[in-house]
This record gives structure tokens, C-alpha cells and sequence, in this order.
């Protein structure tokens, strides 16, 4: 039973790292990336409602200083300009009324700083998930071993698998953010 626990907090922890890996993927570098689009919400006049860019369009690089957004609906074209316009991205998209094209600028050097930080706030805010699934682990073995469901030397085991597991998951944490930092810093 105690095993179970164990598999559910690494599958804690790998989606801890995973959601800082997409948080990450926005974060704008010297490349243009289809993520980069991913966490604009276009609010679609004509659906009444609003949507993910990604379900209302295909977004492709075909160059390092270009995104190319193909609406499936081309009534959309103009709610998805201004979505990506009114992002805080910085980014002028240009449409032909079919196809939305946004040059992706160089970066400065001290919106590359401005960055670099964001991606430090990310990766903190990561680490607070993950010391929360360290405590929510801890108490559970230190639940069972009180109803005596594990022994007292079991639960001086399992809470050390549960560091060892948070200490292992922190470092991937800091080595994604780290990645992230020289991608965001390269010129």
C-alpha cells in the first residue's frame, strides 16, 4: 500500500516539472516557437465565448523570425490578431485576411533580463508545488504510521524516500529553469 503512495507522489512531482515546462514553453527567446502562442485566449466574437489560440488555428515557425497562424475559420482572423496584439508579448501580428503572420523581434538586453526573472518566478512557484507535495506525503506516511498502519521505522524510510524524491525533483526543476534561462539569454 505504502509502494502506491510512493509511485502516486513521483507522478506528483513529474507534473510539477511537466507544468513548468509548458509555463516555460511562452516565455519568448530569440527564436520564434509555435509555443509561444499556446497561452494566448482569443475571445471569439463570433463563437460568443473565448478559446485557445491552438484550437482555433494551426501556428508553424517556418523561419528563427517568423510565426505563420492559419485560422480553420477565417471569420476568427481578426479576434486572433487582437488576441496575439493584446498579449503582453510584444508581438505585431500582419494579416492578408487568411493568414496571420507575426515577426518575431530580437531581444533586447534588458527585456532579456526582465525575463530571465520571470522565468525565476516560474521555477519558484514550481518548487512551492513541489514542497507541497513533499508535505502532503510526509503527513500521509505520518498518518499511517499513527493509525498503525506502518511501523515507526518504516515511516523514517518513507519520509526519506519522500526527501530524497524532493530533493532529486528540485534539481530537475532548477535544471529546466536553468535551460530556459541560457536559451532566453542566447543571442
Amino acid at each position: 500500500m505504502s509502494q502506491e503512495y510512493l509511485d502516486a507522489m513521483h507522478d506528483d512531482f513529474s507534473k510539477v516539472i511537466d507544468s513548468l515546462r509548458r509555463d516555460l514553453a511562452s516565455i519568448r527567446t530569440g527564436r520564434a516557437t509555435p509555443a509561444l502562442l499556446d497561452n494566448i485566449s482569443v475571445q471569439v466574437q463570433a463563437y460568443g465565448s473565448s478559446m485557445p489560440l491552438n484550437q482555433l488555428a494551426t501556428v508553424t515557425a517556418p523561419d528563427a523570425r517568423m510565426l505563420m497562424v492559419n485560422p480553420w475559420d477565417k471569420s476568427t482572423v481578426p479576434d486572433i490578431e487582437r488576441a496575439i496584439m493584446n498579449s503582453d508579448m510584444g508581438l505585431n501580428p500582419a494579416s492578408d485576411g487568411t493568414v496571420i503572420r507575426v515577426p518575431v523581434p530580437t531581444l533586447t538586453g534588458e527585456r532579456r533580463q526582465e525575463l530571465v526573472k520571470k522565468v525565476g518566478k516560474m521555477c519558484e512557484d514550481a518548487r512551492i508545488r513541489g514542497r507541497g507535495v513533499r508535505k502532503e506525503y510526509n503527513d500521509i506516511f505520518k498518518e499511517l504510521e499513527s493509525g498503525k498502519e506502518i511501523a515507526e521505522d518504516d515511516l523514517k524510510h518513507y519520509l526519506s524516500d519522500v526527501q530524497e524524491a524532493t530533493d532529486k525533483n528540485m534539481n530537475a526543476l532548477s535544471e529546466v529553469a536553468a535551460a530556459k534561462e541560457k536559451d532566453v539569454l542566447d543571442v
